[in-house]
Formats: C-alpha cells, sequence, structure tokens
C-alpha cells in the first residue's frame, strides 16, 4: 500500500485574502506591517532559499493568513508562528489545521525594542531541544530591525540561519560597506556575525496590498568563526552602536565621550594610533575588521570600566 499523501496548504492568492478577510470583516492594518505576499512562486523561493524540510525548527513571525506557516509546516518542519493581531492569528491557526507540527502564538515577538519576548524564546527552545533553529518569515517592516538585531546578538537564541522578507532598502543597509552613506551599526554587526545576500527583489505587486517600496529576500548565514573573532559580543555590540550614535563626529571625539574616568584624549589617540587609524574617521568609514580590532583594544586598554552612557546623539542611521 501507498502512504497517505500530507495534507496540503490552501494556496492564498488575493483573490481567495479578499473573500476570506471579508467574511471576517477584516482589513490589513498599515499600523502593523501588514502586506501580504501573494506571489505563491514566493513563498515556494523562501522555503527553498531556507533548504526548509522535516526536523527543522522554524521561528515565523508575522505570519498573517498562515501561507508560508502552512507550506513550512508541509515540509514536516515544526513551526512556531508569532503573530500579534488576533484576527490573523486565527486565521493562521485555521490554515494549519491538518499540521500538528505547527501552532500559533498570539503575542508580540518583542517585548520592547531590546528585548525579544521571553514566552516566545521559551517556547522557541522547547521546540528547538537545544539544536539550531530557522527564521523564516516575511517580517513587518516594523518590527525586522528590532527582531534581528537582537536575536542576532543573543548567544542562546541566535538562529543558525534566516530568510526573510523586508524592505529592500533595509536589506541594502546590511549589506553596506565602510565607506558607504548606509553604513551602520546594524551592518556592521550583522556582518560580523554573519554573511548577508539578497536573493531576489520583490516588486510592490507580488503584495497585497502593495507597499510603496520594493522589497527583497534577504539571507542571513550566522558564521561560528566570525562570533569567535568577536570575543566579547555584549561589548563590540554596545561600542559600535555607542559610536553610531554620533556618527558625524570624529572617532576620536565619541571615544572621549564614551572613555570611563581618567582615560583622556592622549591616551585615545594613543590608542587608535597603535590600530593605524585616524583619529579623524568617522563611524561609517571603518572596515568590520577594524572594528573588531577597535573593540578589542579598547576592551584591554579599559578593562571593566563601562563605557559612559551615550545620550543626545544624532541616531543610528
Amino acid at each position: 500500500m501507498s502512504e497517505p499523501e500530507s495534507p496540503q496548504p490552501t494556496r492564498q492568492t488575493q483573490s481567495y485574502l479578499r473573500k476570506i478577510f471579508g467574511r471576517r470583516g477584516l482589513t490589513p492594518r498599515h499600523r502593523l506591517g501588514q502586506n501580504f505576499l501573494i506571489d505563491l512562486n514566493i513563498h515556494d523561493l523562501i522555503a527553498e532559499q531556507a533548504a526548509v524540510e522535516p526536523g527543522d525548527m522554524v521561528l515565523e513571525v508575522g505570519p498573517g493568513a498562515g501561507a508560508l506557516t502552512a507550506l513550512m509546516a508541509g515540509r514536516g518542519a515544526r513551526v512556531l508562528a508569532v503573530e500579534v493581531d488576533p484576527g490573523m492569528a486565527a486565521l493562521a491557526t485555521e490554515a494549519i489545521g491538518a499540521f500538528p507540527n505547527a501552532r500559533v502564538l498570539n503575542v508580540d515577538a518583542l517585548a520592547s525594542k531590546h528585548a525579544v519576548q521571553p514566552e516566545v524564546l521559551e517556547m522557541l527552545a522547547r521546540g528547538r531541544e537545544g539544536r539550531p533553529y530557522k527564521l523564516v518569515a516575511n517580517l513587518p517592516y516594523n518590527i525586522a530591525t528590532p527582531l534581528i538585531m537582537n536575536l542576532m546578538v543573543d548567544d542562546a537564541n541566535r538562529p543558525g540561519l534566516i530568510v526573510v522578507t523586508i524592505q529592500k532598502e533595509l536589506g541594502e543597509r546590511m549589506m553596506a560597506k565602510a565607506g558607504d552613506a548606509e553604513n551602520s551599526s546594524l551592518s556592521v554587526i550583522l556582518q560580523a556575525l554573519a554573511d548577508v545576500e539578497i536573493a531576489r527583489v520583490l516588486p510592490p505587486s507580488v503584495f497585497w496590498p502593495r507597499p510603496k517600496v520594493d522589497s527583497a529576500v534577504v539571507v542571513i548565514r550566522p558564521d561560528p568563526a566570525k562570533r569567535e573573532a568577536v570575543g566579547d559580543l555584549a561589548w563590540f555590540h554596545r561600542i559600535v552602536r555607542d559610536v553610531f550614535l554620533y556618527r558625524r563626529k570624529a572617532l576620536r571625539v565619541v571615544l572621549a565621550k564614551l572613555a570611563p574616568e581618567g582615560v583622556d584624549k592622549p591616551a585615545i589617540d594613543a590608542l587608535l594610533e597603535s590600530l593605524a587609524i585616524p583619529g579623524s574617521i568617522r563611524a561609517e568609514a571603518l572596515e568590520v575588521p577594524r572594528w573588531l580590532a577597535l573593540a578589542t583594544a579598547l576592551k584591554q586598554s579599559w578593562g571593566d570600566a563601562k563605557p559612559a552612557d551615550m545620550e543626545g546623539g544624532e541616531g543610528e542611521g
């Protein structure tokens, strides 16, 4: 006898979404970044880029009506889908009704700008049983940067692979190089920990409602060797973040603001000279290897003293 076929997920076209939304009295909520993928080939592309297969543990944030959730569950992966909108959570729950290996959690994925919801991490930890997991999602634009950053700087909860749909502009910023106007603390930290690439640029027409900008499927592959080279990740994260708060100021000026008591400008100048880093350089002009060298030297020079709190900066950019 042949084995029974796995249940097939409903293919959520624009007409299907309009019909089911109309029956439920739902409308896409711009405030929550709800733009639904209606090009079914892109769902397949995302799952292929993430190599979703049986045995995988997948975190999906912003599943919407559950199309990608059901597709990944149909491939045999265990999926934890986190949806803040109760109406969407109900639709996603129905979409995965035939898949006991998937679950929808109706909470905000972020507890704050700087922290992932503990309930999400606890459920994820139970599901992955100490093994790597994948973050695979059509991410709401307003949550993409804090979610990815919070997970990437958390050694205990860093994904083994990230495949997400985000704004094209954000994807380009993640890949920005030294000297690019788009270079930021996000660029530096991601590239210090992972390899980043844009797998596909997506026009507004593949979404409903159509966003006003292009999007991109971005693949982030965390690299254990890169992580080891960073050393003290919390320290590196803070140094990069705080220096970029004053991205338009010379590095020696910013480090003087950051320096603990007792560290004067001549000491900072000497440290920068030892690294062959000009004191007049700005944050956006530093390459990732020089950031690594700078953070390590500051850690050695300043010891356990914490950098001064930076307030009133110009923004991370």
